[in-house]
């Protein structure tokens, strides 16, 4: 890189510690890259374990970002910069970059013991292991402390707010003002005035080294182009984030309250966070013991006219599978938020995958048909949310939300909408009849199959409801052999009706006929749309995934072959026989990391030179 250089697009990787502040660091930036008017796409890869001894490999954290011009639908496939903390963190991180790419080294760091600890025989700074790169060292820690000597703080305190003091040499390289970042740090530690001032302090003392030191020879300041989008007003968004203004939305849209109702779980947790914040919209929260009693709580929330929520990831699902039963029996509205995480079991908490479309369409006992949709971005979380809100109560069903862990906490510019733009949330009402309370109770809408959504304390309209079998007519107990198979095919129905209800599938690129169409859903969104748009190969992307949109398969047929790349074993291919009858080329990925844009391009062009 030369000194100054201007260029469309960067890819930065930062990589540390688990202690080091990394996420935090990176989420700074991330927000100075938004303020900047620039577009980014961001990556926080957290370790698996809660508290990896310090400076091993399986205790890195890591925060990559993609920022340029646009559009930026990844967070890149290759670094082109990294500032590695330890030894470790260069590490993990050698493998990723681009020939060429600039690292940044913390010295101090590059200790016998540390070298030892990440698995080096010798320093990696000597002997070649770096002549593919351009090197940048500096005395990180030791400069740190110099800057925040004057503060008074222990070794231990000084030493924490070195993420700030690489933060203000990364803010120098992309020309950024601090304001940002100094404001979030005086919000932050308004009642911690000492460090406070210390980590303000670090982060001017890098961005001055980086501007009028040793630095200023070897590191470029890079300029990027500002992102042409389109007008509004913009902030950047995690999913989570996102996800928990959706249902805050959702309720305004509704007319009525929500109630969530979670057990922590990672990667679920962060919706959790979010929503205890916006208690002023109408939105109650409840940390349960279990989560058993979460989503049994959420139920009891809808059944007395709140909308119900809940959340979890692939092992809480499997363990609230017996009570999404009870509210499809019941017939309540329901919302289920899976954040899909690497698997079985305990698995990989903090590493991403898509492997829980089978335990959505198909993983309850009995005839449980339950509508599923996904989110594709970490903004649509936002609209997914009230989308989701919107078919539990027009149908009266649950409905399963699917996102995942990359989603949760990847973020990325996002258009604040218009609120009065976004249509009501609509459900049946009780009609005015003579009938008894209990044929007005579950007397269903034509189209939707929804039933009236009745309330303990509505005058009149008294009736039973429960986990056993009811009768059609009345929600009185029945054995009744006809009237089981008569309730069995009306939840069959209620679910089949959504279709009548979504829109029909579009094409996200391309011609809607030719010689290959890629498929995807959730996550798999950003790098899809880059491998499509460099390729050209027509894109479709799903929302819907139970039931289907209705043109699907008509919209399918007129390809010769259909790829469909996931972060599965093939769920969504297996899907597409089974509903579809078709044939897809399963492409799948279950590393625990998203798929890059080279992959998928690799992919595609084999799959069009007529290999399999």
């Amino acid at each position: 890189m030369n000194k100054n250089k201007d260029v469309e697009s960067i890819v930065v990787r930062l990589a540390g510690d688990s202690g080091d502040g990394i996420q935090l660091m990176g989420s700074q930036f991330a927000v100075s890259t938004a303020l900047s008017g620039t577009d980014f796409a961001t990556f926080p890869d957290y370790p698996a374990e809660i508290r990896a001894p310090v400076g091993t490999t399986f205790g890195v954290s890591a925060y990559q970002i993609n920022l340029g011009s646009g559009p930026i639908t990844t967070p890149g496939d290759a670094p082109d910069v990294l500032v590695a903390f330890n030894p470790a963190a260069l590490r993990v991180s050698l493998p990723l970059l681009r020939k060429g790419a600039l690292i940044v080294l913390n010295n101090d760091a590059f200790t016998p013991r540390n070298l030892v600890k990440a698995g080096y025989d010798g320093d990696p700074r000597e002997g070649g292991a770096l002549a593919d790169f351009q090197v940048v060292t500096a005395d990180v820690s030791r400069l740190n402390l110099e800057a925040v000597k004057e503060f008074g703080l222990s070794k231990s305190e000084g030493g924490r707010c070195k993420n700030f003091w690489a933060l203000g040499v990364l803010m120098w390289m992309f020309g950024r003002d601090l304001e940002s970042v100094e404001a979030w740090i005086n919000r932050r530690l308004a009642d911690k005035p000492t460090l406070r001032d210390a980590n303000i302090t670090a982060l001017r003392a890098g961005h001055a080294y980086g501007e009028t030191v040793e630095l200023a020879a070897a590191l470029p300041q890079i300029t990027l182009p500002e992102t042409k989008l389109d007008a509004g007003e913009y902030r950047s968004i995690t999913g989570a984030e996102a996800l928990a203004l959706g249902i805050a939305a959702a309720a305004e849209l509704a007319d009525k309250p929500v109630m969530f109702c979670s057990y922590p779980i990672t990667p679920a947790s962060p919706l959790l966070h979010r929503l205890a914040r916006l208690g002023e919209m109408g939105v109650g929260t409840f940390q349960a013991e279990d989560e058993i009693a979460a989503i049994c709580a959420a139920i009891g929330a809808s059944y007395g006219g709140m909308i119900g929520v809940t959340s979890s990831s692939g092992p809480g699902i499997a363990l609230k599978t017996e009570a999404m039963g009870l509210a499809v029996n019941a017939e309540l509205p329901l919302v289920i938020v899976n954040w899909q995480r690497g698997g079985p079991s305990t698995g990989l908490p903090t590493k991403t995958e898509q492997s829980d479309l089978y335990q959505a369409v198909y993983g309850r006992n009995a005839d449980t048909p339950i509508p599923v949709i996904s989110a594709s971005t970490s903004g649509d979380c936002f609209a997914t949310a009230i989308e989701a809100v919107r078919i539990a109560l027009r149908h009266m069903t649950p409905v399963i939300l699917l996102a995942d862990g990359y989603l949760s906490n990847a973020a990325e510019p996002w258009k604040i909408p218009d609120v009065t733009s976004l249509r009501a949330i609509e459900h049946k009402k009780v009609s005015n009849s003579d009938e008894s309370p209990e044929r007005q109770a579950f007397s269903r809408d034509e189209e939707s199959f929804g039933r009236p959504w009745i309330t303990p304390g509505m005058p009149d309209l008294m009736h039973r409801i429960g986990g056993l079998e009811k009768d059609i007519n009345t929600g009185h107990i029945s054995y009744d052999p006809e009237n089981h198979q008569a309730m069995t095919n009306l939840r069959t129905a209620k679910l089949e009706s959504v279709a009548n209800f979504i829109p029909e599938q579009e094409l996200e690129l391309g011609d809607d006929s030719g010689d290959l169409v890629v498929v995807g859903w959730g996550s798999t969104y950003g790098p899809i749309y880059q491998a499509a748009r460099k390729t050209g190969v027509s894109y479709i992307h799903l929302r819907y995934l139970n039931p289907l949109p209705k043109n699907l398969r008509d919209l399918l047929g007129r390809f010769e072959k259909v790829l469909v790349p996931e972060m599965n074993t093939g769920q969504l291919a297996t899907l597409l026989r089974d509903k579809l009858c078709l044939d897809p080329v399963s492409f799948p990925k279950v590393s625990g990391q998203p798929f890059l844009i080279s992959e998928l391009v690799e992919k595609i062009e084999a799959l069009s030179d007529g290999e399999t």
